[in-house]
């Protein structure tokens, strides 16, 4: 994936067709700036997650149905955002509406288990060759709780992740995320920093980050925690990078991850929050033929409801089963986010399913890595399953290092705003990154490489 000679970008024009991108979208969104006027009475910033916060105010939407969205102007656009990678099924699809509205009748929340929940368990042991299941109501608390069960199992604090990766909103996990380039440091003796205030040092300190696609580093950082007698508990990592647009790893590198942590009695959590369910019907895990002791699920798994799971071998989960570790919650496998589950699993994400995402996601990443040539832009494309985005770097991204050296955060926010202003509804502040739906055909992506060549062809005008 390097890049040929790539043409200079003219940064005045750069800024100049931001700033016009800009002033048109908020022209365009005169009635989100009236209900952020209202909101921010009693939401604090106006949104209910930090995530959600935009300048000069946030777009606030009324409905989706299939691949579209609408906001409250009235406009509509083909929504490659997805809620965060969670709606791969599309919006309002008929079969998980049906099984909803079945058992909203029935109802809705009891705190015992109920078939669906067995259904579900099943089914997600059967993709994921892991035996155990347990659920919870996002993605922050299955890696929450996978860390604690990786804790239970081996006796032992301390917790390796990968220097850059997101693993939700729990304190341990808030580590070394949104580094400035200037503080990254020595990628061998990578300090633990805290995403935000509000994190004890004590449990920031407890996290250790490793470079992502590189073994040696993680061994020899291990290495040094041996010695000082700090033996980790687990190593959690995703086995592609999706919050620096879709980062894949090197040929050998997770095969060398899983040999790695099972000689050292590592605990090997795959967090699958964002790849499970989304990149191919096993996730990564199957993907990549991994064979992890803990596996942790969230967005694409409810169809649109709350939804988190935590998968692993009998001997991960005997922790759990035999209650030394408490992994507890009122609303796990709450009946109405089972039932939108067990719909989505059987009768929507089904094998027919995942061959149209990767036809789609072959003719969009082609699409736009074709653009890409015919305007020597500095970038690649690339994508699995519902996956994919633009990499707007005139160097391959290997690592969370290597993507804040050479990321161009300019053409990023043009571009989202370009697409805004053009009927497509894109993950704001990263690169292109996409959710592809199964509701989405050659129309809706065609549409997407259009205006790509359109703000290519502006770009270099």
């Amino acid at each position: 994936m390097s890049a040929p000679a790539t043409t200079h970008i003219d940064r005045n024009r750069l800024r100049e067709l931001t700033e016009r991108e800009q002033r048109r979208l908020n022209e365009s969104t005169a009635g989100s700036g009236r209900v952020y006027e209202r909101a921010r009475a009693v939401l604090t910033g106006g949104v209910a997650s930090s995530y959600q916060l935009f300048d000069p105010w946030p777009i606030y939407f009324e409905r989706g149905e299939g691949a579209y969205v609408w906001d409250v102007d009235g406009t509509r656009r083909i929504d490659f955002h997805n809620g965060f990678g969670s709606m791969v099924q599309g919006h309002a699809h008929p079969v998980i509406t049906k099984a909803v509205e079945e058992r909203l009748r029935q109802g809705t929340h009891f705190a015992v288990p109920t078939e669906d929940a067995i259904v579900v368990g099943e089914e997600l042991a059967r993709r994921f060759k892991l035996p155990q299941w347990r659920f919870t109501n996002s993605g922050s608390e299955a890696t929450m709780d996978a860390i604690r069960i990786a804790r239970g199992q081996t006796g032992r604090d301390t917790i390796m992740k990968i220097f850059g990766s997101y693993h939700g909103h729990h304190d341990g996990v808030m580590v070394s995320i949104g580094v400035p380039y200037a503080r990254i440091g020595d990628r061998l003796n990578y300090e633990s920093l805290p995403y935000g205030a509000g994190i004890p040092k004590a449990v920031t300190d407890l996290t250790i980050a490793v470079p992502f696609n590189d073994i040696d580093a993680m061994e020899s950082r291990l290495d040094r925690l041996e010695r000082e007698g700090n033996k980790p508990a687990c190593v959690i990592m995703e086995a592609a990078l999706m919050n620096l647009g879709v980062v894949l790893p090197e040929p050998g590198y997770l095969d060398a991850v899983r040999a790695l942590t099972r000689e050292r009695g590592i605990v090997l959590i795959i967090d699958e929050v964002k790849t499970g369910l989304c990149v191919a019907a096993g996730g990564a895990t199957e993907l990549y033929g991994l064979e992890p002791d803990l596996v942790t699920l969230a967005k694409t798994l409810g169809g649109g409801l709350p939804s988190g799971a935590i998968g692993g071998t009998a001997e991960a989960m005997e922790c759990v089963r035999d209650e030394r570790v408490y992994q507890v919650g009122t609303y796990n496998g709450n009946p109405l986010t089972m039932a939108a589950a067990r719909a989505s699993l059987l009768d929507v994400l089904t094998p027919d399913a995942y061959t149209h995402l990767d036809r789609l996601n072959d003719r969009i990443v082609g699409g736009c890595q074709a653009v890409i040539d015919r305007y020597a832009l500095p970038g690649y494309a690339l994508g699995i399953g519902a996956k994919g985005c633009v990499t707007f770097s005139s160097a391959k991204i290997t690592d969370y290092e290597s993507f804040k050296a050479n990321q161009d955060a300019e053409l990023c926010d043009l571009a989202w705003l370009w697409n805004m202003n053009r009927g497509i509804f894109m993950t704001p502040g990263r690169e292109e990154e996409w959710t592809l739906s199964i509701q989405h055909t050659d129309v809706e992506v065609d549409a997407f490489v259009t205006a790509f060549d359109e703000f290519a062809a502006a770009l270099t005008a």
